[in-house]
């Protein structure tokens, strides 16, 4: 059981991860729109950094990518919250998959071998991805923001931006940045708590 002054220090964690995910949720929301969808990025980088973030503290990062995602590109964006609520989730899919999978595979987040990296292009890069822009794109359509005929547009713009930001971004932070995170004490060793 983890006493309150680690408690604390993982809250103070995920309120920081979820200010710096907003951050970059909102940046990219701006920076790189797909029209007509509101709060979709085509170069959504914001991903990559939550992808990372979860893995470093386990949980506490999946939850950040979550509320980063609904005040960012959800709240910021002027999404109805109703919607904001489940549109989120895109992004807590597009950390959990990859997460679960690494806890599942028990893959060394530094990616050393070739199990490691495919693990990471199946579950980090591909599904997650995937199912993000599936169901981000999904709830879009069905609660009325865009058309039926936007929707590969919003899907593709949102899978293909992901997926390059992904495979540029988080591989290099697992690799070269992890034995920094590895040596503090907010480091989560088990992939959850």
């Amino acid at each position: 059981m983890p006493d309150i002054e680690s408690f604390s220090t993982y809250l103070n964690i995920f309120l920081f991860l979820v200010l710096v995910n907003s951050l970059l949720s909102r940046f990219a929301v701006i920076n790189s729109p797909i029209s007509p969808a509101p709060g979709v990025s085509s170069m959504y980088f914001a991903v990559a950094f939550m992808v990372v973030f979860a893995m470093w503290y386990g949980i506490w990062g999946a939850f950040s990518a979550y509320l980063g995602c609904m005040i960012g590109a959800g709240i910021l964006a002027d999404m109805p919250f109703s919607l904001n609520v489940v549109w989120s989730l895109a992004d807590l899919w597009q950390v959990v998959i990859p997460l679960a999978a690494f806890a599942y595979f028990k893959v060394n987040i530094r990616m050393r071998t070739k199990k490691d990296i495919a693990i990471f292009l199946v579950f980090a890069c591909i599904l997650n991805n995937l199912m993000g822009a599936l169901w981000g794109s999904l709830m879009l359509v069905t609660n009325g923001i865009i058309q039926w005929t936007e929707f590969f547009v919003t899907f593709q713009g949102w899978f293909l931006g992901n997926l390059i930001t992904t495979l540029v971004i988080v591989p290099f932070l697992l690799r070269y940045i992890t034995p920094y995170v590895q040596q503090t004490k907010s480091y989560v060793r088990g992939y959850w708590v």
